[in-house]
Parts: structure tokens; sequence; C-alpha cells
């Protein structure tokens, strides 16, 4: 029974997947045909056997269990079972990469040096909105005039998916967007775009990141520098300060805490090097 189960499994996926993805599902259900016997015993503990023999590392698991899930859903639609087993089964934990953040000895020096380039108040407008708000660079591109609180140090910023936020930045921030709009921003032919070029025209996100990039380099700091490292520096300087994470969260607009909780591992990191650095029993 299992083994007609799969290969109707298989036919549906045919109509609509490549054929490397119907072989390597073919692949999976095959092996989970071995482990049955052939017989349609989908419980948590035979899948979990499944998992155990096939599945050795978290990315395989990770693999399989979506075939399973897969699986699983067309025989309930096609009404051949009516509970699903892998609701049990747990996702293999990956170790999440921490994002890269500039110490705060490094972010003063990127944003007290001399000035740089033929814009200099526009481009440190730009850093300082990206660092002291945590703003993405498109969302930095597309900050209209309209959009700013100079007064209460805030602006409305509009994320991923079109989401409306309101971030807030302090004194150094608001000191430079107010020195760029009094002394060197032309106004745009038409909108109100905050961040102009010579002729008037709205900034592109990639004009946005080779700013900070070109700041980044002359002030000596890694070449990897980038619109997302200013924003995971504000995040973790902020953790740093003692900010908790639900405003932390709020001002990156994070839908889901759980994004927002990496930059705590960041600190923790952080302290880690700080003691393993300076404290006389750290090294053995």
């Amino acid at each position: 029974m299992l083994d007609g189960w799969i290969q109707a499994f298989l036919d549906h996926l045919r109509a609509g997947r490549s054929k490397a993805t119907v072989k390597a599902y073919g692949s999976d259900l095959a092996q989970l045909s071995l482990i049955l016997s052939g017989q349609a015993d989908l419980t948590p503990e035979s899948l979990r056997k499944y998992l155990r023999t096939y599945a050795p590392n978290p990315t395989t698991r990770a693999r399989k269990l979506a075939t399973l899930r897969a699986f699983v859903r067309f025989l309930i639609e096609t009404e051949r079972i009516t509970a699903d087993p892998t609701e049990l089964l747990e996702a293999p934990i990956r170790r999440r990469q921490l994002p890269k953040a500039l110490s705060q000895h490094q972010a003063e020096r990127l944003l007290d040096q001399e000035p740089v380039g033929k814009t200099p108040l526009r481009d440190l407008a730009i850093l300082e909105l990206a660092y002291g708000a945590g703003l993405r660079a498109a969302e930095v591109a597309g900050v209209k005039t309209t959009d700013l609180e100079l007064g209460e140090g805030t602006v409305k910023v509009f994320g991923k998916g079109s989401k409306e936020r309101v971030a807030v930045f302090g004194d150094a921030c608001r000191d430079a967007l107010t020195q760029y709009l009094d002394g060197e921003r032309v106004e745009p032919d038409e909108g109100y775009a905050l961040f102009t070029n010579s002729h008037g025209r709205p900034l592109t996100t990639r004009t946005v990141q080779n700013v900070i990039k070109r700041w980044a380099r002359a002030a000596g700091l890694p070449d990897d520098v980038s619109p997302h490292t200013l924003r995971h520096s504000f995040a973790t300087h902020l953790l740093d300060g003692g900010a908790d994470l639900k405003t932390v969260q709020q001002l990156l607009g994070h839908e889901n805490i759980a994004t927002t909780q990496v930059y705590t591992h960041v600190s923790i990191e952080r302290l880690r090097e700080a003691v393993e650095k300076a404290h006389p029993k750290s090294k053995g």
C-alpha cells in the first residue's frame, strides 16, 4: 500500500516540479518504504526511526523532514489518511550565523572622521540615519521629507512588505539631517525625496550602499561594512546599553521576536570576547 501511495505522490509532483526534485523526493521515500517494509505505518515513532537512520546531520534531516511533510500533506488532501504524523516531529536546530556589527569605537571612527567626497553633509546624514535609527539601505533611500519629524527625532519608514513603522533617532542624527537640509540638499524635481543627487533625483539603494562603503574604507574599516552592518550595530549597541529585546524588535520592525533574539547572542559573544581578552583566568 505504501509504495502505491508513494507512486501516486510522485506522479502528482511531475505536473509541476522538475525531474531532479521528483527524483530527490522519490529517493527519500524509497528509504521510508525500506524502514516500514512497505507498510503504511505512518506514525511519529516510525518517522523518527526513519530520520534517525537516514538523516545523520541537521541539513539532511531538514530536507527529509520537508519531504515527509509534503508527502503527508498529499495523503491528507487525497483522503488516504486523516491525521498528520509529522506534527510532533521537530525540525533540527541550525546554528544561525551571527550578524556582523561594528564595535562602538569603530562606529565612532566611521562617523567622526574627516568629510569624505563631494557631498559630505548628505553622506554623513545617510550614515547617521542608517546607524542612528537602524534603517535598511532601501529604507534610507525611500525616506521623504514629509516622513521626518526633526523636533521629535522620528522618521516614518516603510520596511519589508511595505509595513510602516516609526523609527527614532538621537541628537547626532538630528544635527546631521538639519545641516544637510539647510546646506546641501538639492530640491527634487518632483516628489519629496529626502536624499537626492546633484540633479535632484532620488538616490537609489545602490548609491546608499556605495556611500557607506566609501566612508567605511576611508575610516580603515573592513571591506564588508554595509548598510546592514550599521543596522546590526544599532541593534547590538542598544542591547549592550541595556535596552530590552521588545524595544529593539519594535525599532527594527521585526514581525517575529525570534529574528531579534539573534542580537542577544551577538552581545553575549562580545562579552565573552572581552572576558577572554582581559581576564587573567580566561586562558589556560
